[in-house]
């Protein structure tokens, strides 16, 4: 590693020093009601994480958004995962007819990899406070807030949701369905596998997901079933157009294919504030890499736009509030390959010079609250430094070459909470060893 100038060792102890004047220490929920008083001014309020599998970032992530929804009238919660599981969980919390008898009903049939990351106790925890909290909300004829996933993966699932509700619904618009399922069946409905096969065979399926969607959007009108369900099926739609090109454009390489699902769940975080109405408020929950502004990162080097970056150039400073979320240490939940099983794995020290071995110094191992609209203007805070960033695959030991996105902090967020020492999350699904997690957590999680 580089070896720091004097200049640079006096950057950084400015850096630890104004950390300690400006954050707020954090042990417990209660002590954010200020931070969480100054979030809540906006109608976006992007949530984000470090990694997809540490118990603490949806904990506090959940804290964060009761209070949001409790006391600043939040619509929904729109997180990074697939639109036809989500939607199975939205209908629960609304207690429609046949929705399962229980949160854990819902979850232990996510069945895409990585299932960890919403099949978990931590999630059911809160889906189950959410369903209570909408009784309250319908004695007082106050709308339900709904859970729905932004992602663009489930072609299968979208494509099965569509065909269920279209044979009793609209038989031209089936005839259509029938068509594109038949066109992505030789490849089991997987994206990868049909991406793979249309790189060596000039056939395609996009006519088909186009031509489907066009014939529902012409009778959609018609469709006298309650509204939400036929939002639902457009959506489904939706996926399967934006699912056909980004896996044919994701087996290319390059940023496109990213770029192709981040414009998908701004897309679809634009639909459902519509549908929601025009004092709609939305909470998000995804992975910082699409939370934090991509242009304040290494990212927008590379070429590569995010839902954080689409929401700032759209909306005034006012209505978003983006937060981070670090680690300086700690466990993850991970695999070590796309489809691998689920791990525990140990997360290193972070970076000497990272932002997380700043803050952990600032903090002396202490967990921090942020304010960053302060720093914006202050050329200490004004650098690119390392910023951890873990996905569903981890590898540990090469964690200096492939886990860090280079950010200027201020830019990429406007609140940050650095959790110092973090733990893995407790998965719904057995571990490899048969273990099953306990369902009590702190603070009634």
């Amino acid at each position: 590693m580089k070896r720091l100038t004097t200049d640079d060792a006096i950057s950084r102890k400015n850096i630890i020093d104004k950390i300690r004047d400006k954050a707020l220490i954090i042990n417990s929920p209660n002590d954010l009601n200020d931070f969480i008083e100054k979030i809540g001014d906006a109608k976006y309020v992007l949530l984000g994480e470090a990694s997809h599998g540490t118990h603490e970032f949806y904990i506090w992530r959940a804290m964060i958004s009761k209070k949001l929804i409790e006391e600043k009238g939040f619509s929904f919660i729109a997180v990074e995962g697939d639109w036809p599981d989500c939607y199975r969980l939205n209908r629960y919390v609304k207690s429609y007819e046949d929705t399962g008898k229980s949160a854990y009903d819902v979850v232990r049939n996510f069945n895409r990899w990585p299932t960890w990351m919403w099949a978990n106790w931590e999630v059911i925890e809160f889906i189950e406070w959410l369903r209570k909290h909408n009784e309250l909300r319908r004695k007082k004829n106050n709308p339900s807030v709904g859970f729905f996933g932004l992602d663009v993966y489930s072609l299968g699932e979208s494509l099965e949701a569509i065909m269920t509700y279209l044979q009793k619904t609209d038989p031209l618009a089936f005839e259509k369905a029938k068509n594109a399922t038949r066109c992505f069946e030789p490849y089991g409905y997987e994206g990868t596998d049909y991406a793979r096969a249309t790189r060596l065979v000039p056939k395609t399926c996009q006519n088909e997901v186009v031509d489907l969607l066009k014939a529902i959007r012409k009778k959609i009108q018609t469709y006298n079933t309650d509204p939400e369900m036929v939002f639902s099926t457009e959506q489904n739609a939706l996926i399967a157009v934006n699912a056909e090109n980004y896996y044919r454009t994701m087996i290319g390489g390059g940023p496109e294919s990213w770029n192709i699902r981040d414009r998908h769940m701004f897309a679809t975080l634009e639909r459902l504030m519509e549908f929601h109405g025009t004092q709609a408020k939305a909470i998000i929950w995804e992975h910082n890499t699409h939370i934090g502004d991509a242009r304040a990162t290494s990212m927008a080097e590379e070429g590569m736009i995010n839902v954080g970056e689409l929401v700032s150039e759209k909306y005034r400073k006012e209505e978003v509030s983006k937060v981070g979320f670090g680690t300086y240490k700690g466990s993850v939940m991970a695999g070590r390959n796309w489809g691998d099983i689920m791990r525990i794995m140990h997360i290193p020290k972070a970076i000497e010079n990272s932002w997380e071995s700043l803050l952990h110094q600032a903090g002396n191992g202490r967990n921090l609250a942020l304010s960053l609209e302060s720093w914006k203007k202050d050329p200490v805070f004004n650098q690119q430094l390392l910023h951890r960033a873990i996905g569903v695959v981890y590898h540990p030991e090469n964690e200096r070459l492939d886990n860090y996105v280079p950010s200027i902090m201020p830019l990429r967020y406007d609140r940050f909470i650095h959790i110092n020492e973090t733990t893995a999350l407790h998965p719904v699904h057995m571990l490899p060893d048969g273990h099953q997690i306990p369902e009590t957590y702190p603070w009634g999680f």
